[in-house]
């Protein structure tokens, strides 16, 4: 994306700096315009059926600079300016160079979150063209560390012709929104660690990632919920083809039965120069506990295609899924076809 702008911060608002007056840093400013128009057709609610055009616009603020010791700060925060003005993301990076990147993850941003869903597709991922409100979704792995967390992720090696990456999370209040710097935040007595690791060679890449909730306090003969997730993904040429699959043990012990839960993706990209087509499915169920049955089987899968000229990309997709929401009952189907323009400046 080309720059729109770059703000200092003392043209923001007069002197204003990261201390002081002397420290004053430079933001670049980019964003992007999203058109679409949709047609929905749910069997879940009302609410979730019918026809529209809808516009989303996004700033994002880029900040960087190098401390004394040679070590590199950034800071990074989306907006979304869709009628009010909302935080979609935010983190600061401090780059120690061979010792490493310690990051923030204000809002969103953690490694393990990152992970969540690494399919290839040409527009988005299965789940994120359903707009029923019911979707149970497939990429929770990452989710209750990713706000309020800070990640350690070691500089990219290679070893015997192999790229390795590994990252650890750690978060001291999982599933809670990051403490206000100022004035304090939500509070909970729940932290949460990750940790991931990525290999890749030869156009073959494999990921595994593990989550652990120490939630299991007060539970007699208890065990923590557990997250987990592994893929494989192999690009050749303009054709990428991915397998993941990911597991949720759920908080269990006396008078205590967690709900397990556990979904699967796959799809298949081809690029060629500007042009993108992909095909993609996931599902998603709960199993049985005590006297609660098993869900159906919540099966996703979307056709998509994007073409890009210069700071402009047309995309389409027609999607479509069964099961929505993965109850017991079951029965509930969906189908969305979109159309979008993305403008990046």
């Amino acid at each position: 994306m080309n720059k729109l702008k770059t703000i200092g911060l003392s043209a923001l608002a007069g002197s204003l700096a990261l201390t002081t007056a002397a420290n004053a840093v430079d933001y670049a400013v980019t964003g992007d315009a999203y058109v679409s128009w949709s047609s929905q057709d749910s069997e879940s609610s009302e609410a979730a059926s019918g026809k529209g055009v809808a516009v989303d616009t996004d700033l994002y603020f880029n900040a960087s600079g190098e401390l004394d010791n040679g070590f590199t700060i950034s800071f990074y925060q989306g907006i979304n300016t869709n009628k009010t003005l909302s935080q979609t993301s935010g983190q600061v990076t401090l780059g120690m160079g061979s010792m490493g990147t310690l990051q923030v993850n204000n809002y969103v941003g953690s490694k393990a979150n990152a992970i969540d869903d690494v399919m290839p597709y040409a527009m988005q991922e299965t789940w994120d063209r359903v707009a029923d409100a019911s979707i149970a979704d497939p990429s929770f792995f990452g989710g209750p560390t990713n706000d309020g967390s800070i990640d350690y992720r070691i500089p990219t090696m290679e070893l015997m012709g192999v790229t390795v990456n590994f990252a650890y999370t750690y978060d001291p209040a999982a599933s809670e929104e990051s403490y206000n710097a100022s004035t304090g935040g939500k509070a909970t007595n729940v932290s949460g660690d990750a940790m991931v690791l990525q290999l890749s060679a030869a156009g073959l890449e494999v990921g595994l990632g593990n989550e652990q909730i120490d939630n299991d306090q007060g539970v007699v003969a208890g065990s923590a919920q557990t997250n987990t997730t592994g893929y494989i993904k192999y690009a050749m040429g303009p054709l990428t083809v991915g397998y993941q699959e990911s597991y949720q043990n759920s908080r269990n012990g006396t008078g205590v039965a967690g709900a397990d839960t556990e979904a699967e993706m796959w799809a298949i990209a081809y690029s060629a120069g500007d042009m993108s087509v992909s095909y993609g499915e996931s599902t998603f169920m709960t199993h049985a506990v005590s006297a609660t049955a098993a869900s159906t089987e919540q099966e996703l899968e979307s056709v998509q295609a994007s073409y890009t000229m210069g700071a402009m990309t047309l995309m389409g997709s027609f999607s479509e899924g069964s099961n929505i929401g993965a109850t017991a009952a079951g029965g509930k189907n969906y189908e969305e076809t979109s159309v979008a323009v993305n403008f990046s400046f």
